[in-house]
């Protein structure tokens, strides 16, 4: 996010790490479920790789089939196209599908755990609200009874 933030003409830390955060759907938004994949999106939207060819010199040999997965290569596909993960290109930091999964699986606990708990609050307040509401009643009625 920060190296991002430094190429911005209109950065606003703020907005850049909630946006970063939101994409990850690892921060508090409604539509936590929503995650990008970092494979799919990228080859819907560019499904040549024309972007990784050009940004990213270490893959622009890869052929299209792996440019958004290089760790699916074979390795001689990846040798082929001068590719050595974990040397000039990082190896795979996790699995997307299974953390993404995990922590949708997470956020829905967090989000499901706080509106337990924010229907116990109503309920009380509910609850408390006709309690005072009975002892204003009473109080009225002793009162006229004098």
């Amino acid at each position: 996010a920060l190296w991002f933030e430094s190429q911005l003409l209109d950065a606003d830390w703020a907005l850049n790490s909630g946006n970063w955060m939101w994409l990850s759907c690892s921060c508090f938004f409604y539509q936590y479920f929503r995650c990008y994949s970092p494979v799919a999106f990228p080859k819907k939207w560019d499904p040549e790789g024309n972007f990784i060819r050009k940004y990213v010199p270490a893959l622009k040999k890869l052929p299209t089939k792996f440019i958004y997965e290089p760790w699916k290569a074979p390795i001689a596909t990846l040798r082929e196209a001068g590719v050595e993960l974990g040397k000039n290109y990082p190896k795979r930091i996790v699995n997307h599908e299974t953390i993404s999964k995990e922590n949708m699986g997470k956020m829905n606990d967090a989000y499901s755990a706080h509106k337990r708990k924010l229907e116990e609050a109503t309920a009380d307040a509910k609850e408390k609200k006709k309690e005072g509401g009975a002892k204003k009643v009473a109080k009225t009625s002793s009162k006229g009874s004098k």
